[in-house]
């Protein structure tokens, strides 16, 4: 058997969505022009799938912190955190990244797909310990859980009472129960019950762990995420993120008020062999923190972005995933339409994301759209101008169908 017929599937699927047309997944930003434009097949194209969602790619305090930085320090570290990896900026940002958060111990990572993954399989000893994740978890959660080697279990999507019987049916010879939820969740943009979870998973002894990599920065009073917008930060035992949305550049982290945390440092395999952030990257992603504790307009603007498109959209009578949320997903239910109708949006001046089974949570395909506090009046006119003649042409976009 060769190593390569395992791609034949893929290759096929690949070859038939070039074939057809632009290949949704081969796309190159050939100029950036800003936030929320780029340049696209040679023409000037509204971003509306980068996840930007507070618009800090072009912040000017985060580029000036990286250009100091670079300046000072290099472009890189040319090792990982536990070797010599670890600079002042990377210890300041953890304390920066915990005061935010209200937690007392942080740990920074080069992703955000590498913070979950060093979390997890850090935590966990496969010998004695069971993870239990809901459903619809981001690959590196589940990628997270292979690594750690132990038993894992999954858990109806958004749903504690799944959980509470899973939990409750549980072989007592498990002394660690670890519960990875995530606070929105990227495909739909739907939320978690972050509180109902923190308290079924701590009623059974369990420890909970929050993805927060799309609420960090979005949703809360301060921007701390789902959790906070619940309430319950303070119930959190595990809170991870990533620097590559909100923050606008790369990385991740994870904090807790757990002073057990530290370790990770040592147990943590992605943590110790993995070359760590640049001090570039890390001076951005703290700049662009102060931006969002000082500069509470961004989010407020946002939400009035995300009203306005969710708004026009439903009144399309397109087929949405969830309710408001940072991230809009219209639902076609097969996947020749929908590149059809990525295509069509592309050709309109719209970049949006197209996923497909098995990357998305149900049988359908989805054409995702991020919102960004730095769209401007113009940049939503568009979108709703391309969005409304998408409901026009591909009547199996919309409810009805």
């Amino acid at each position: 058997m060769s190593l390569f017929e395992k791609f034949e599937k893929t290759a096929a699927l690949y070859n038939q969505l070039s074939d057809a047309g632009m290949n949704p997944f081969t796309v190159v930003m050939e100029t950036v022009l800003g936030p929320t434009r780029a340049v696209i097949r040679g023409k000037e194209t509204v971003l509306a799938g980068t996840h930007n969602y507070l618009g800090q790619t072009f912040e000017p305090k985060a580029i000036a912190a990286a250009k100091e930085a670079l300046d000072k320090e290099g472009t890189g570290t040319t090792g990982s955190r536990f070797a010599n990896g670890t600079f002042s900026g990377h210890k300041r940002l953890e304390a920066d990244l915990a005061a935010f958060l209200g937690m007392k111990h942080c740990v920074v990572f080069s992703t955000g797909f590498v913070a979950n993954l060093g979390a997890i399989a850090g935590l966990i000893d496969p010998a004695e310990d069971v993870i239990l994740i809901d459903a619809d978890c981001h690959a590196c959660i589940y990628d997270g859980c292979q690594l750690s080697g132990a038993e894992t279990i999954r858990f109806r999507h958004n749903d504690p009472e799944s959980l509470d019987k899973r939990l409750g049916r549980l072989d007592p010879k498990y002394k660690g129960k670890l519960v990875c939820i995530e606070g929105m969740y990227s495909m739909y943009g739907d939320t978690a019950p972050v509180k109902e979870f923190a308290e079924v998973a701590h009623r059974h002894g369990a420890y909970l762990l929050v993805d927060e990599a799309h609420s960090f920065g979005v949703y809360g009073a301060k921007g701390r995420g789902v959790s906070e917008a619940d309430g319950v930060m303070d119930s959190i035992d595990f809170y991870t993120g990533t620097f590559s949305k909100a923050l606008a550049a790369i990385g991740g982290f994870v904090a807790s008020n757990h002073k057990e945390l530290e370790y990770l440092r040592f147990s943590s395999r992605p943590y110790k062999f993995t070359a760590s952030p640049s001090p570039a990257t890390v001076a951005s992603a703290g700049a662009a923190l102060k931006v969002i504790k000082e500069t509470p307009a961004l989010k407020e603007k946002l939400w009035a972005n995300t009203r306005r498109l969710h708004a026009a959209l439903t009144q399309f009578g397109l087929r949405l995933a969830a309710p408001p949320a940072p991230v809009i997903s219209v639902l076609i239910a097969d996947r020749e339409t929908a590149f059809a109708a990525w295509n069509f949006l592309l050709e309109h001046g719209v970049y949006v994301n197209m996923a497909i089974p098995p990357g998305t949570p149900g049988k359908d395909s989805l054409l995702r759209l991020a919102v960004s506090s730095a769209h401007t009046a113009e940049d939503l006119d568009r979108l709703v101008a391309a969005y409304g003649a998408l409901a026009q042409a591909f009547p199996a976009a919309r409810v009805a169908a």
